[in-house]
């Protein structure tokens, strides 16, 4: 079978690049740059055909909610709305109140990570006496591709297994390495046009074409160059199986993994069809539009809604290609007692620093366990409080209230009460972590949502209740409807695995369902607020309050202000911890006057009037069908490689798995579901291929 081949319109401009070896200054991948040649245009259709039930896709345009859907009376709020209820307080227009700047608040990250930072300079790869111009180009390479997630000068695993040298270590590795940051850097300068393999090759010695070929395809297939949604790249077709029938794929949800996975398999050839439950795209990424009188509204993100760091984040690259600015999140965030006044800044400092101090003293802890005995794992909450008394950290109310404020902090990144994290393992994700800023997206992430589901067969209201596969291929089977497909991809979330909302028959592998149960799946909640006027001010986007009470540490310990993003002057409050649990039994309308019990006991000894809200809304993500929760965790007694377990294949490649959960690099982050389809659309066009070959095969017999 051939490989694929990209079928686009003629090769932008690029930059020269100067010549020299990365490795050897005799036998260099590298080469002057030359004009950009024209590629030749072709074009193709895709038979979307299946043994299915007779459907039309319904656009989910025609599915959202309603006018009155947006809230009623606060007296009367809806208890039916599923993952958010909503209500409307409609008051007499107020003055607006200054808010004066407030003095001294600490920078400080939404969540602590711990940066992990690779030594280009300290790599042999990258001799420090050969350092000239290209060398320097050759780095700031190297730089791009490991924001991608490669390492600097080895391989990864998924390259390993596509075979792209002949043998592992030594020249050719090296040199394939610099073609491959080459060729990722090369495109990143311009994500809006389609980068072809002749293009590629350019600024490569010819005696390094087959390097080039390689790299190409392997970082074409697995959705890290041309990817996106610019024109250019939406309309491209690879032709993946000249002359023979493209099998065909069902996804079940469209989720960002759901959405991310059809597209790349229809480009591919594939014949696809996603299968979603709820009437709309996007799964635990959802924008609500609220309004009020006199024309105030705003777009408000109730479930994803920060971009977790934006070097070689692809929903960064969708933003590029959509022109949508992005707003960084400012990392100023004031803190206030509960008597409304900012905690003091030696005090915070103080107590920040001892947080810190602490996790990595639990680190070491953790690392000399695990060396002497290999089993052992204990919650990282009980270890933090043990080091705390130990060490005699926050002693005093004020200091307590603020070490308890970090706490909060934690469980919010992680969705869970911290007596629930691994102590050895809740972090094993920081080394991958995306760097750059945190960053909104104007109007909400729903842009992207209805980009990538633009124009996909989408069947929504379609809830799949069990999924069978053998040897002959797969049925999944939605109500009354059964659909036949060679191969199916399930991207649910962890929470509905973990319910068996969906059964598999023949049963799930035992290794896969034990993994299911040790991985946890947490939870965090919302109350997002539009005002009739921003009384907070518009210098910052976070600020955070304390509790005198541990207990009530997570509850609306931190608030967002969406007013430079949304439209208008949205303020969202995080309910984290045990505190996300008890708010999903709280009546709507209580959550609601219970917030702004709180804004008020900031701004009214300031003198700043806090309005009633003119429609509220309060998440409900524990109790939605399609969800059961927010994100995964790390359990105690589970580990990193759990989530490789969830994303293994079933059935000998029949049944596939994507989302957040499997993807042990970035779980619990949209660019981790969105990566994670990308993963498994490369891995089904890699079987699809196994099974074409093997049927030729058989047939030459």
């Amino acid at each position: 079978m051939e490989e694929n081949q990209e079928i686009r319109p003629e090769s932008p401009e690029k930059p020269k690049m100067a010549t020299d070896n990365l490795t050897n200054a005799q036998a260099s991948p590298m080469k002057e740059a030359a004009t950009p040649s024209n590629t030749e245009l072709n074009s193709g259709k895709i038979d979307k055909d299946f043994a299915a039930a007779d459907l039309n896709p319904t656009p989910a345009e025609k599915l959202q909610p309603s006018e009155s859907d947006e809230g009623v009376d606060l007296p009367s709020i809806s208890e039916s709305l599923g993952e958010e209820e909503s209500s409307d307080l409609v008051t007499e227009p107020q003055f607006q109140n200054p808010n004066p700047l407030e003095p001294g608040p600490r920078a400080r990250k939404r969540r602590r990570r711990k940066r992990f930072f690779t030594e280009i300079n300290a790599n042999p790869a990258f001799p420090r006496n050969r350092r000239n111009s290209v060398g320097k180009e050759l780095d700031s390479e190297a730089i791009t591709a490991m924001s991608v997630g490669f390492p600097v000068n080895s391989l990864t695993e998924e390259e390993i297994e596509a075979n792209v040298v002949s043998i592992i270590g030594g020249k050719e590795q090296a040199n394939y390495i610099v073609v491959r940051n080459h060729i990722i850097a090369l495109w990143r300068s311009n994500v809006s046009n389609w980068l072809t393999r002749d293009h590629a090759l350019e600024s490569i010695r010819l005696e390094h074409k087959t390097l080039v070929d390689t790299a190409y395809k392997f970082l074409l297939e697995h959705g890290y160059i041309n990817f996106g949604l610019a024109p250019v790249i939406k309309e491209a077709k690879l032709r993946s199986f000249d002359g023979l029938e493209p099998p065909n794929v069902v996804v079940v949800g469209a989720g960002l993994a759901g959405l991310v996975a059809a597209r790349q398999l229809l480009s591919m050839g594939f014949r696809v069809l996603v299968l979603e439950g709820r009437d709309r795209p996007g799964g635990r990424v959802k924008t609500r539009k609220m309004k009020g009188g006199d024309g105030v509204e705003a777009m408000a993100d109730v479930g994803g809604s920060v971009l977790t760091g934006i070097n070689g984040n692809p929903l960064g690259v969708l933003a590029r290609q959509l022109g949508l600015p992005l707003h960084k999140v400012r990392d100023i965030c004031p803190l206030y007692l509960p008597s409304g006044d900012l905690v003091d800044v030696g005090v915070d400092s103080k107590i920040e620093a001892s947080f810190n101090k602490l996790l990595d003293r639990v680190c070491k802890l953790r690392q000399s366990m695990i060396e002497e005995i290999k089993s052992v794992d204990v919650p990282l909450g009980e270890a933090l409080e043990t080091f705390r008394l130990v060490y005699g950290v926050a002693e005093d109310q004020e200091e307590r209230m603020l070490f308890d404020w970090h706490l909060a902090n934690l469980e919010y990144a992680n969705a869970t009460l911290l007596g629930n994290l691994s102590m050895a393992y809740w972090d094993q994700d920081d080394p991958y972590e995306m760097g750059g800023d945190h960053c909104f997206i104007p109007g909400g992430n729903e842009t992207f949502v209805h980009a990538l589901a633009e124009n996909l067969p989408v069947f929504y209201g379609n809830v799949v209740e069990s999924i069978r596969y053998g040897s002959d291929g797969v049925v999944v089977y939605a109500g009354d409807k059964e659909f036949s497909c060679d191969m199916a991809l399930c991207t649910v979330p962890l929470g509905v695995l973990k319910k068996g909302g969906i059964g598999f028959v023949p049963e799930l592998p035992e290794k896969k369902k034990e993994a299911i149960q040790r991985l946890g799946y947490g939870l965090l909640n919302k109350v997002a607020m539009l005002f009739p006027y921003n009384f907070w001010g518009e210098e910052i986007d976070t600020f955070g309050r304390l509790t005198e009470d541990s207990s009530t540490r997570g509850e609306f310990f931190l608030f967002y202000s969406y007013s430079s993003v949304s439209g208008g002057p949205l303020l969202v409050a995080l309910v984290a911890g045990d505190a996300a649990e008890r708010f999903e039994t709280m009546s709507p309308t209580d959550s609601v006057k219970r917030v702004l019990q709180i804004l008020r006991g900031i701004y009214h000894p300031k003198g700043i009037v806090v309005p009633d809200p003119v429609q509220a809304l309060c998440s409900r993500w524990g109790q939605d069908k399609f969800s059961y929760g927010s994100y995964s965790y790390v359990a105690v007694g589970s580990s990193g490689d759990d989530y490789d377990i969830l994303a293994e294949s079933v059935g000998d490649g029949r049944v596939f798995f994507a989302g957040e959960a499997t993807n042990k690099q970035y779980p619990a982050t949209m660019h981790g579901a969105f990566l994670s389809g990308m993963r498994e659309a490369a891995n089904i066009l890699r079987v699809a291929r196994r099974r074409a070959s093997e049927s030729a095969s058989n047939l030459a017999k």
